[in-house]
């Protein structure tokens, strides 16, 4: 019998007697299941969100841990004459560069043609270029135009020579050969070899526009010569780049911009976990207020090792307060950068091991080898947010504990739903068999009545 005939027979077993079974039944074995796994979801997210904190954390401290940090270089330029840029390591220093002359290149012109495609030559030949000391065999013939020429040269000689055309007037076009680098050896000349080009306009008609002189510059008042503006010999780690006559002073520092960029980082990260931690591990009775692990000793204790670190590392030969870092009454961060920055100017190779590991110079000029507080705060943070360490393990565990709840909750929900197949199943019978003594007794009532009537 279906479903939708259940009572028909007896107005007792109806389907909304089993409903309302049901609805017992659900609240009893299926509803507390269902508060686990929405509690072990919530849990997953807030985890979620803290291992993301972490990370974050971790990879801001990672950052100021390398050594390669306190490496790089700043160069501070005062006047316009000279560029320069500093390599990592390079020595901290002040200089001055005045510069008097400037590199330059050889730059020949050619005697005057009436166009670009005038021919250079009554004949197969060819001619010799010689730049920087070195020859270059330039093929001609008696089709051989201008233009052509300046091609010839761009591609036998462009690693040492340039060439181009001028059109001065229309009927007044000039070749430019100008060499590619600086320098007094940049002399160009220009020969014909087999004697067949028309004129001498190419030869010993050139005329120097430009001639190539050696750069002259002061370094520290000491005279100095090179052949290019672009110096990388001077001293060891620096490029210097000539610009112009003139005085500039130069100072080379660590590149304190970039360590309180990434100091800057750190205290951000650092905050937004403490405050995340805060937030979820909140001890309350009011339920709203009560943070999600505040009873989880897995969070709890990954909280306080992060607090404790601010007291904890330094191996022993200062604290984070000594450098600048304060912690506030909520245990947020913040730097005092003019505490940091009188460290560095007093001593900057103990900020740097006391930052990221090294030798540490103390007062009474005795050294200790200390880890680096970034070092050491990796460490700890490292124990909890990396790969496969401890908030890797707990987020597996409550994997398991909502994928065993969902096993559960279809192991009993097929458990109702058989037990409740079974009872619609005796509901119909039931019903069928009061429906029949229920017709039965009708029809008694029935004869017995006809009898009465008929007496």
């Amino acid at each position: 019998m279906g479903v939708s005939s259940l009572g028909v027979g007896s107005s007792i077993l109806t389907q909304d007697v089993l409903d309302q079974l049901r609805e017992a039944d659900d609240a009893k074995f299926i509803q507390p299941i269902d508060l686990e796994l929405a509690s072990e979801n919530d849990k997953k997210n807030a985890l979620d969100l803290i291992d993301a904190n972490m990370t974050n954390l971790i990879d801001s401290i990672d950052a100021l841990k390398t050594p390669l940090l306190y490496d790089e270089r700043a160069s501070t330029v005062t006047g316009t004459s000279v560029e320069v840029s500093a390599a990592a390591n390079s020595d901290l220093q002040d200089f001055t560069l005045d510069v008097t002359k400037l590199a330059t290149k050889q730059i020949e012109q050619s005697g005057s043609f009436t166009s670009k495609t005038e021919t250079i030559a009554s004949g197969a030949g060819s001619m010799n270029l010689n730049i920087d000391g070195q020859d270059f065999a330039i093929a001609y013939d008696a089709t051989t135009t201008l233009e052509d020429l300046k091609n010839l040269i761009n591609s036998t000689a462009g690693d040492k020579a340039n060439a181009t055309i001028v059109q001065v007037s229309d009927t007044d076009f000039r070749l430019f050969v100008s060499s590619v680098d600086t320098g007094t050896a940049q002399d160009i000349t220009m020969t014909d070899t087999t004697g067949n080009l028309k004129d001498t306009r190419l030869t010993t008609g050139l005329t120097a526009v430009q001639t190539a002189i050696d750069a002259e510059f002061t370094f520290n008042g000491q005279a100095i010569t090179r052949s290019s503006n672009n110096i990388t010999d001077l001293v060891t780690g620096l490029d210097i780049t000539l610009k112009e006559v003139g005085s500039s002073t130069v100072s080379i520092s660590q590149n304190r911009d970039n360590i309180f960029e990434k100091i800057d980082s750190f205290v951000e990260k650092y905050n937004a976990a403490i405050s995340e931690l805060n937030r979820m591990t909140k001890s309350s009775t009011d339920s709203k207020e009560r943070g999600i692990f505040s009873s989880e000793s897995t969070i709890k204790s990954m909280k306080r090792d992060i607090e404790n670190m601010f007291n904890e590392v330094g191996g022993g030969v200062g604290t984070m307060s000594d450098f600048g870092f304060d912690l506030d009454e909520d245990g947020r961060m913040s730097i005092d950068k003019t505490v940091l920055n009188a460290k560095m100017d007093e001593d900057s190779s103990n900020v740097e091991a006391f930052f990221s590991g090294g030798t540490f110079t103390n007062a009474d000029m005795s050294t200790t080898e200390v880890t680096g507080i970034f070092g050491e705060m990796s460490t700890i943070v490292g124990a909890y947010a990396n790969y496969n360490a401890t908030l890797d393990q707990y987020k597996d565990f409550i994997s398991e504990s909502i994928k065993a709840l969902e096993e559960r909750k279809v192991t009993t929900t097929e458990r109702l739903d058989a037990r409740y197949e079974i009872l619609k199943k005796q509901y119909a019978a039931y019903d069928a068999m009061i429906a029949k003594l229920n017709n039965t007794s009708s029809m008694f009532t029935q004869m017995i009545e006809s009898e009465n009537n008929n007496n």
